[in-house]
């Protein structure tokens, strides 16, 4: 059974801070495909249990970017032209990056994305731990750890998977 209550999975974060620093570091001595493997298998599982519809955590609170092609397409499926669109959800960087324009997301309705058929490339991709190179978004993926269901459940049968524990402030291998 799977921790999805957003309450415990902020409270777990506070508490866990150092400890999730710790593996982090004993994650840094492992081979990258190896690891890729492992999480890969297991972002399958969690995934394949919990349903982020029913969460919105993401939606509330990432920046999340866009591009030309996303503002063409989601602008056409709102019956908006892209002007109109880019003037009301998009922000735009002096280097022509695009992010929405607003945290919690314009298309969060209740806790469910009313263009999910449709949603962003990033959104659609969130939490990213179907990509390889696992390690070198570690640090990044420990942010949203407090707050995204299916990283927090990933991280912690991680350790389970790799016998790692925390004893006394020192990291060990079972």
């Amino acid at each position: 059974m799977y921790v999805t209550d957003l309450s415990i999975l902020e409270k777990e974060a506070a508490d866990k801070e150092e400890e999730n620093l710790q593996f982090r570091n004993h994650l840094s001595a492992w081979n990258h495909k190896d690891l890729d493997k492992l999480v890969f298998e297991l972002n399958e599982e969690v995934t394949a249990a919990i349903d982020c519809t029913l969460c919105g955590a993401c939606c509330r609170s990432l920046m999340i970017n866009v591009t030309a092609a996303e503002i063409q397409d989601v602008s056409r499926k709102l019956e908006m032209l892209p002007g109109d669109f880019k003037a009301k959800y998009i922000e735009e960087s002096s280097q022509g990056n695009f992010i929405i324009n607003r945290i919690p997301c314009h298309f969060l309705s209740g806790n469910k994305c009313s263009i999910y058929t449709d949603r962003f490339t990033e959104c659609r991709e969130f939490p990213h731990l179907h990509k390889p190179h696992f390690k070198t978004r570690l640090f990044g993926t420990l942010m949203h750890y407090g707050r995204c269901p299916i990283i927090y459940n990933v991280i912690e049968e991680l350790k389970k998977k790799v016998n790692w524990c925390i004893t006394e402030n020192k990291a060990r291998i079972k």
